[in-house]
């Protein structure tokens, strides 16, 4: 069945993905992103692919943006099925180093985006009593990881956000929520990781550089083993299986690696649902 999937930060990389791969299977797309110049490579992507899509201006620090762009998607295909929160930004960096700025940013840009966006369209779904939240988390919502402290935060409160969420509106309104949880991607989004801690001063001389060093050092030779890093094709996917299943997971990692990873963690209940159940039989029985 064709769904309306709006779908944010499809400027590069998965959100690009995303959007072709839902456009072939015969959704209707709405691919945003915060700077509409910066929509040259979805459309050479669409053009290549021969499919269509509806692409609006959305940035998901800002509210007004993402009403405007949930409204304009109603009025054009009637309703939104689908909501993939897609946009993101990594940091890395100790909290000892990292400015109370950076640390604002990082929080708004990864978990605020997406209770924004979320905001905008929940009331939507429920009145339909049907929809479908899918948030691009990562296994580090799961997991910590060095220097990766301020990211993590962010992460693990869009996977406990999505997970509360998850035990009253979906068996009372129908409404799904899914945190997909890749490994790393192979696109910008490592590089522009990189670039950001260039453009915050780079390797600071401490006590942390030697440690960092080695975390950038193994960052780099995992680049070139294919066991962590998945295309962005890949990843996208994945997210497509969770948008057309009947029965969406709460949570899915997107990879064999990401799953021996996680393992400690997920091994008990892979797909949330255990623990969902388990929540609503304790809290709303």
């Amino acid at each position: 069945m064709s769904k309306s999937i709006l779908i944010t930060g499809c400027s590069s990389g998965l959100g690009i993905s995303t959007a072709i791969q839902a456009a072939k299977a015969g959704h209707t797309v709405f691919a945003t992103m915060r700077n509409l110049e910066r929509r040259e490579a979805l459309d050479a992507a669409a053009q290549q692919a021969g499919v269509a899509l509806h692409v609006l201006a959305l940035d998901v620090q800002d509210s007004a943006t993402i009403t405007a762009a949930v409204d304009q998607a109603i009025a054009e295909a009637g309703r939104i099925d689908v909501l993939i929160n897609n946009a993101g930004a990594g940091y890395v960096r100790s909290t000892e180093q990292a400015t109370e700025e950076d640390i604002n940013w990082v929080m708004d840009v990864n978990f605020m985006g997406v209770v924004r966006c979320t905001k905008a369209v929940i009331g939507h779904f429920r009145k339909q009593r049907a929809g479908h939240v899918v948030t691009v988390s990562s296994v580090g919502g799961l997991v910590g990881q060095p220097f990766n402290e301020i990211y993590c935060g962010a992460k693990f409160g869009v996977e406990g956000y999505m997970e509360a969420m998850a035990s009253y509106i979906t068996p009372n309104f129908g409404v799904y929520f899914t945190c997909v949880e890749p490994g790393g991607i192979a696109s910008e989004f490592a590089a522009n990781v990189m670039k950001q801690v260039e453009g915050t001063g780079g390797m600071l001389e401490d006590e942390y550089l030697p440690i960092l060093q080695k975390y950038v050092g193994g960052a780099q030779a995992r680049a070139g083993t294919g066991d962590i890093y998945q295309t962005a094709d890949e990843v996208a996917a994945v997210v497509m299986r969770c948008v057309e299943a009947e029965d969406p997971p709460i949570r899915t990692r997107t990879s064999n690696w990401g799953e021996d990873f996680c393992a400690l963690k997920t091994a008990p209940d892979p797909d949330g649902k255990k623990l969902q159940q388990q929540v609503i039989d304790q809290f709303l029985s």
